[in-house]
């Protein structure tokens, strides 16, 4: 029986960064992961989807704007199993990455099933069949979550498809549904849409994207819908017919009468569900696990963290509570909880926010001001040809605190980190304000709209 410090089931991006925290702590460890280095994210997630949509991103610009740029081509087309076999490859690459961080810091990758079989005991039953024993007094538990099926209609891999299958698919499809507008169904009604499918997204909330402030949701929406996408917001499925090769969905509208969609694919994307040890009771809510504030759970000694243990199923989440619960287990740090934390879009334009949404503060009855500044009257925006969306500051009266920031448009998903910063570090707007931004770039927008709170943007 192998004995460690820490034995951590699991290994995505709270897994791996929570193994690797604990080694650089000089800590004996074991990752146990099932699958591959990485998890659902690096392999079936965050970054094959990150690179289909680039695929995207570039086939739809030189084929709308190429001549903007002066640049002309006979006869532009795309390689669909390229484009996927690319999205592989730079899974496999990031993964074979994970694995050197685990050789380099002594992390001991083991490849099978975890299962706790009692307090400071874990089976792992490898894909060979054969079995080992793990003990440690510490025990985390990162397993995530999987794709949560729509009821009656089954995943097939063919007809009705999870957001894994719908990166591998060996032929374009000619038309699909996707059920659910939250980040995946947005991110691939783009990404398929590009590719010059016919799109169409149901979902049951008034808007897209219904995390997002409402701004932010009717501006893509209207992107969306310029491009071909059909949006049907505020309906509902009542019932689907899957033929193997093609679905109907029945659809009830909002004030409709019930009508039928057809399509060749069916992409679910309706949201997750955990993935729990097999055999290990722990206290549940909603199907999650219960931690405290350290992250420990029911059991003492067993910890979790990431998506097993709620929303928002985020990875920099994940890795965020990773890192707070090892550092609280072996040095002297006090585990922190997640507090504001950004949340990225990446269809194009990009959607990105951090904090409180208009809608919140209101519901809250804060008293705020907003600053907003158009892509439009960016310098940087106008050069590079990119002038869709704008930025929306929220800022609490009378401190002036940032309480919120939404960004639509190009590079948001990496412009809201400096507005992610302030809210951690209780900035003001004028400390923003008196920050000097270089120019010319897309980050001047911060600047001008923290001015435009006060009606002082200088270029709008």
């Amino acid at each position: 029986m192998s004995k460690y410090d820490l034995i951590v089931i699991g290994g995505g991006p709270a897994g791996y960064v929570g193994a690797i925290r604990a080694a650089q702590l000089g800590k004996r460890v074991a990752c146990v992961e099932k699958e591959r280095a990485g998890g659902t994210c690096l392999n079936w997630g965050c970054i094959p989807t990150k690179s289909l949509l680039r695929n995207a991103e570039l086939y739809q610009l030189m084929r709308n704007h190429a001549d903007d740029f002066g640049l002309s081509f006979d006869n532009l087309q795309f390689d669909w199993d390229k484009v996927i076999s690319r999205s592989r490859n730079v899974s496999d690459r990031l993964a074979g990455g994970i694995e050197f961080l685990f050789k380099k810091n002594k992390v001991d990758y083991v490849l099978g099933t975890g299962k706790i079989l009692e307090k400071g005991k874990v089976e792992v039953m490898g894909s060979d069949g054969q079995q080992q024993v793990l003990e440690s007094e510490h025990i985390l538990i990162a397993t995530g979550c999987k794709t949560r099926e729509f009821p009656d209609l089954p995943f097939n891999g063919l007809s009705v498809v999870g957001s894994s299958e719908a990166m591998v698919m060996k032929k374009q499809p000619k038309d699909i549904v996707i059920i659910g507008a939250g980040a995946i169904g947005i991110e691939f009604a783009y990404f398929f849409n590009a590719f010059g499918t016919k799109v169409t997204v149901v979902e049951m909330m008034p808007n897209i994207l219904p995390v997002e402030d409402q701004e932010v949701s009717a501006e893509l929406e209207k992107s969306f819908k310029k491009n071909g996408i059909e949006i049907l917001s505020s309906t509902k499925v009542v019932g689907t017919k899957d033929f193997g090769d093609r679905v109907e969905i029945t659809i009830e509208e909002e004030g409709s009468e019930p009508r039928t969609i057809g399509a060749e694919v069916a992409l679910i994307a309706i949201g997750v569900a955990p993935v729990l040890p097999a055999d290990f009771e722990l206290e549940l809510d909603r199907g999650y696990i219960v931690t405290d504030e350290n992250y420990q759970t029911s059991a003492p000694g067993v910890y979790a963290v990431g998506d097993i243990i709620g929303p928002p199923w985020l990875a920099h989440v994940a890795s965020f509570e990773a890192i707070q619960c090892v550092s609280g287990l072996f040095s002297e740090a006090q585990p922190k909880k997640v507090g504001a934390f950004p949340g990225c879009t990446y269809c194009q334009p990009q959607v990105a926010s951090v904090g409180l949404t208009e809608q919140a503060c209101k519901e809250q009855e804060l008293s705020y001001k907003v600053g907003k500044f158009p892509y439009q009257a960016s310098g940087k925006a106008q050069a590079a040809g990119e002038t869709e969306g704008f930025i929306k500051i929220i800022i609490g009266e009378p401190h002036g605190e940032i309480l919120g920031a939404h960004i639509i448009g190009s590079e948001a998903t990496e412009l809201i980190a400096e507005l992610g910063l302030a809210i951690e570090a209780e900035l003001t707007y004028e400390e923003i304000e008196n920050t000097i931004h270089a120019h010319p770039t897309l980050s001047e927008m911060v600047h001008e709209a923290v001015g435009a709170s006060e009606g002082k943007a200088i270029h709008f």
